[in-house]
């Protein structure tokens, strides 16, 4: 869906009218809750350009430091501002942040925090993905190359882990190597 420029649009946490904050490095408007209780209106698919902390949510913050808000049951089911129709509680995963989700138009609603919560959640989760990722590579590297895993580790270890692997995975062995793999591949 489309950005809502020109709707003014109802909180749907605490029904006072919702501000419209212009981003413009991601050339959005934001619809945030700033006379009732700090939401954040995010038409479909705006929330992943702010959700993660190398992106650049400075304006949305700016505009709710310093600020008291209302407070709100966040358990309650809250209807769409666009669509009218109830939206659903999802887990983010991170914190355990409740995203408010219109399964049909696919805005999302964040209580007041929220955004901060998950973008602290995902520079810890970035990290301990980075680590897993490397972790299973190098044990991967082991598994596949076995007692030549130090020569591979000397040139390109990518390289070398990839090409041992489709070696492996085609049995293709001696010095045929890559090139031969990618064609059998591509037949496939």
């Amino acid at each position: 869906m489309a950005d809502n420029q020109e709707l003014d649009l109802i909180c749907p946490a605490c029904g006072k009218t919702m501000k419209k904050v212009l981003i413009p490095n991601a050339g959005i408007n934001i619809d945030i809750c700033l006379d009732g209780c700090g939401g954040i209106f995010f038409d479909n698919r705006e929330l992943n350009k702010f959700d993660e902390p190398h992106e650049n949510a400075d304006e949305i913050l700016k505009m709710l430091e310093g600020r008291e808000f209302q407070k709100v049951d966040e358990s309650e089911v809250r209807k769409c501002p666009l669509c009218h129709i109830p939206m659903v509680k999802m887990g983010s995963g991170i914190g355990g942040v409740q995203i408010d989700v219109c399964n049909k138009c696919g805005a999302k609603f964040l209580d007041n925090g929220e955004l901060l919560k998950i973008r602290e959640g995902g520079e810890v989760d970035t990290a301990k993905t980075d680590a897993l990722v490397n972790s299973l590579y190098q044990e991967n590297l082991r598994s596949v190359l076995g007692e030549n895993a130090d020569k591979a580790r000397s040139s390109s270890p990518r390289r070398q882990f990839f090409e041992n692997l489709v070696n492996k995975f085609y049995d293709i062995g001696g010095d045929k190597g890559l090139a031969e793999g990618i064609n059998k591949i591509k037949k496939h």
